[in-house]
């Protein structure tokens, strides 16, 4: 499935005791399904292989397209829109080399069709590059030959999207494109109604304003694409092919995995470890799925359960700081806010998010008597930190510059520059320099999928300023709700979970707050808090059923059945259903416009209700309970959760007097075993 062909890597055992403990621990875990496809979850795992010339090829113009950017960000030398349009001909043009039209094209020899398209697109974008100040000088007043290479280039913007990415966000930039020409100075001379009416343009006002201006596909969601995601894209590749990602999964196994319930837990820490530098709630699930769900299965866990584990601790790994996903960036950029304050912001809802898991967890392996791993089989964290320590320098270097006052550049450069180095500082770590190199192609081809989805967003972004549709919307959506903060909020949650249905988390925000986030704003709540719950609710869209996408990648590892997965997976991930509204209407939970001495009360009383949730929707505490105690723990937790003395002392009485009655009747209980079940 990977274009180079390149094996994962794989470090050299020593021969004393504990390295061969470790080596045993690995192949036991590597024993997993060989049939799960990626592609078959994820448009844009669905790339061509190539091999000999063709392979070489491909493989050098991406290393050129990582070289590129590699040089804007070091020089800072290219001027704004010659970066993007730059930035976008490498993505586009690789989208039609590197993705088959359909299922059923040749993954293994390129179209000429493809070859045309992608010449056609760089002619585009070399017309405009070689025409940037030109274009600047006749701006509003473009010529024929300006508005058909916009149309073109445009139009091929949507084909890459559509192949890449999928038919819904390019069917919803369409629908915008649509709306703009209607109205009675349009294109389409159809009135709108209500709210919705405007003047409408005529075609070559949209095709110049969406591929030239700066508001539309060079805009600023691929501005960000080209500069901050390029980078963090990069150093996750790095740590990929350097084996830092590895240790992470070691160093969970060390941490967790002889507890109570073990590969669960290993599932949850090493998610949010790995899903820090990951934009894809699919492909982390799928990676360090194929270790810890097979575990999770031999221990006694039902494979729905293991694969919901799985995947709303992978889904997590977005929201987790430092780095988060490629959205994060976007948000800080939109709002205005510097990314170390937004790293701190997201933090505490992150933290909850995985401890609400962890809680459920627990709970559910105790339920089945579910025990961890023999301590033998597992590496043991002093020598492993010893051997391998020092492996977690980068993501220790990102904060630490973050946090410095650097820009996110500088800070995701340094990041990448020590991913690179830091393997070779210890013999037990080394890799060849080959793949250490390998890991620039392999930034390059998955930030494909991400530039062209920016693009695309950008042509929402740009109709939604050209024809004031945001604040139309803003308006009468205000009016619907009345006012009301909780309708308002629920509208905006129901939103970011359809359009997050098969849609990737970057395009989602894009569009849920140019849309929702302005009916937030206009009902109080502080602009990024409303960024931010936009944000969430387009992530949890992956375990969302029916088009949970993270669900499906670990049903199909777990050979369980899809929706109960998903079901499964959004009970998990309770939390993350439950944080936004808390952040939401009192947002110092997030330390905006507060403390952190502030905020610490309202953590305490989450967790206190996550576990009251927790035990009242698995049906445990310290012994089995029955559903009207279930139903009491979780009115309990729901109390605690709302903002308020009256309903955190209601929801604190409820929760200690289930628990206390269920004490004394556990104590004469006994444990129900795994081989029981």
């Amino acid at each position: 499935m990977n274009l180079f062909n390149h094996q994962k890597n794989n470090h050299k055992s020593s021969n004393h005791k504990n390295s061969n403990r470790e080596k045993s621990h690995r192949e036991k875990l590597n024993e997993v399904p060989t049939d799960v496809d990626l592609s078959e979850l994820e448009r844009d795992s669905r790339y061509r292989v190539f091999s000999g010339g063709m392979s070489v090829f491909v493989t050098a113009v991406l290393v050129l397209f990582a070289v590129f950017q590699l040089y804007a960000s070091l020089s800072g030398r290219l001027p704004q829109q010659i970066l993007r349009y730059g930035h976008l001909g490498f993505a586009v043009g690789l989208a039609f080399i590197l993705y088959p039209a359909t299922k059923k094209s040749s993954r293994r020899r390129i179209n000429p069709l493809d070859i045309l398209f992608a010449a056609a697109f760089l002619a585009v974008i070399a017309y405009f590059i070689v025409n940037f100040k030109a274009l600047q000088l006749r701006a509003g007043d473009y010529t024929i030959m300006d508005t058909v290479m916009a149309g073109v280039g445009l139009s091929l913007v949507l084909l890459a999207c559509w192949r890449v990415v999928g038919p819904p966000i390019v069917i919803i930039a369409l629908c915008f494109i649509l709306y703009g020409l209607m109205g009675s100075r349009g294109l389409i001379r159809i009135e709108m109604p209500g709210f919705l009416a405007q003047r409408g343009y005529l075609l070559p006002r949209i095709l110049t304003h969406l591929f030239i201006t700066t508001e539309g596909v060079i805009g600023n969601p691929i501005g960000v694409c080209s500069t901050y995601i390029f980078l963090f894209i990069l150093f996750g590749a790095f740590l990929e092919k350097t084996g830092i990602g590895q240790f992470f999964i070691d160093l969970a196994n060390a941490l967790a995995g002889w507890a109570v319930g073990g590969p669960a837990k290993v599932a949850v820490l090493s998610s949010a470890l790995q899903g820090t530098v990951s934009g894809s709630s699919v492909a982390n699930t799928v990676s360090t799925g194929s270790f810890t769900i097979p575990l999770m299965k031999s221990l006694g866990y039902e494979p729905e359960f293991a694969g919901a584990v799985e995947a709303a601790a992978s889904t997590g790994g977005q929201i987790m700081p430092p780095v988060m996903g490629s959205a994060a960036f976007l948000i800080a950029e939109s709002v205005g806010v510097p990314y170390p304050q937004l790293m701190l912001v997201a933090l505490i809802p992150a933290l909850l998010y995985f401890a609400g898991i962890w809680i459920m967890v627990d709970f559910e392996a105790r339920r089945k008597g579910l025990k961890g791993l023999p301590r033998e089989e597992l590496p043991p964290t002093r020598p492993l930190l010893l051997r391998k320590g020092h492996l977690v320098l980068p993501l220790c270097a990102i904060i630490y510059f973050m946090l410095s006052g650097f820009t996110i550049t500088r800070s995701a450069l340094w990041g990448v520059l020590i991913a690179a180095v830091v393997p070779f500082l210890r013999r037990s770590t080394w890799v060849s320099p080959r793949q250490v190199l390998a890991a620039l192609p392999l930034a390059a081809r998955n930030v494909v999928s991400v530039a062209t989805a920016c693009a695309t967003a950008g042509i929402i972004v740009g109709m939604v300023t050209l024809t004031g549709l945001g604040q139309r919307i803003g308006a009468g959506m205000f009016q619907v709700v009345g006012g009301n903060v909780f309708l308002g909020l629920g509208c905006a949650m129901i939103t970011s979970l359809v359009l997050g249905m098969g849609v990737s988390t970057t395009s989602n925000y894009i569009i849920t707050s140019t849309v929702a986030a302005p009916i937030l704003i206009q009902l109080g709540i502080p602009l990024l808090a409303a960024h931010m719950f936009c944000f969430y609710f387009g992530i949890i869209a992956d375990i969302t059923p029916p088009v949970a996408l993270a669900a499906y990648a670990g049903s199909a590892i777990a050979k369980g059945n899809p929706f109960k997965t998903g079901v499964n997976a959004s009970k998990l991930a309770i939390a993350a259903f439950l944080v936004p509204y808390m952040f939401a209407l009192n947002p110092k939970l997030i330390m905006i416009d507060g403390t952190f001495a502030e905020a610490l009360p309202m953590i305490l009383t989450a967790l206190v209700g996550l576990f009251g949730i927790g035990g009242g929707l698995i049906g445990y505490l310290n012994a089995p309970i029955k559903s009207y105690w279930r139903l009491l723990l979780i009115a309990g937790g729901l109390g605690l959760l709302i903002p308020g003395t009256t309903s955190d002392l209601v929801g604190v009485v409820l929760i200690l007097a289930v628990y206390f009655f269920h004490l004394r009747r556990g104590k004469g209980a006994r444990p129900p075993t795994a081989a029981a079940e």
